[in-house]
């Protein structure tokens, strides 16, 4: 059991407590790298009260939302724990992922701005000179935040709902397994084929790259992560 540094956002007094409280609780839940180790991620009540400068009322009714979404579990006389997936639940929400961004990118083939959809090649540029397992750290950033970009040109604001409460798991396993085999070599070929039907307009080819290129990183996760189980 380990209890690892949150990234929490300081609070703004124009709103209430809980609701602030539990924004920059998921927020930080969400960049943490929760399967990068094996001991369970435990929060401390008493720190996260000194750390948001709060009483403990706004930090347990945050902690009770983040329960019900699925972020945490709250075990009485334990703690307050975040969730991590068994590698079948991780499969089963890559999979869920891989429709949801499939079909960003089908609505942004077809609807988003020409110049957002260029913006993307920008994420890459820092690697068009050596190769991405060279800097894998900044590669991993730039990937996830390529596939958070995919999500946002469709403009869907369901779609960015629905996937949000994946994305914790989801960012957390694209950023554990991209160093491994040649995966960001293979990703940033991928990438630049999506980018490339996105441009042409093609919503049936960018549809089915974005969802090929998700299932791929399932059938990884499948293949080569026996340590989630």
């Amino acid at each position: 059991m380990t209890a690892l540094p949150l990234n929490v956002r300081p609070l703004d007094t124009g709103t209430t407590f809980r609701n602030q409280v539990y924004h920059s609780l998921k927020q930080a839940i969400m960049e943490m790298d929760i399967y990068d180790h094996s001991e369970e991620i435990r929060l401390d009540e008493r720190q996260l009260s000194e750390m948001l400068g709060v009483s403990r009322t706004p930090i347990r009714e945050a902690l009770t939302l983040l329960e019900q979404e699925g972020f945490i579990r709250l075990q009485p006389r334990r703690g307050v724990f975040v969730v991590r997936k068994t590698k079948a639940e991780i499969v089963e929400m890559i999979h869920v992922w891989a429709a949801l961004e499939g079909m960003s990118a089908r609505m942004a083939a077809e609807n988003a701005p020409a110049e957002d959809i260029a913006k993307l090649w920008e994420l890459f540029r820092d690697f068009e000179n050596s190769s991405p397992k060279e800097h894998v750290n900044e590669y991993s950033d730039a990937n996830i935040a390529f596939h958070r970009s995919i999500i946002a040109l469709s403009g869907s604001a369901l779609i960015r709902e629905m996937t949000d409460n994946l994305f914790i798991h989801v960012r957390a396993i694209r950023k554990l397994t991209i160093g491994q085999t040649d995966r960001a070599e293979r990703s940033i070929q991928d990438h630049k084929a999506i980018i490339k039907a996105l441009e042409s307009r093609d919503p049936d080819l960018a549809e089915r790259l974005v969802r090929d290129h998700a299932l791929g990183l399932a059938a990884h996760v499948e293949k080569h992560c026996d340590f989630l189980e």
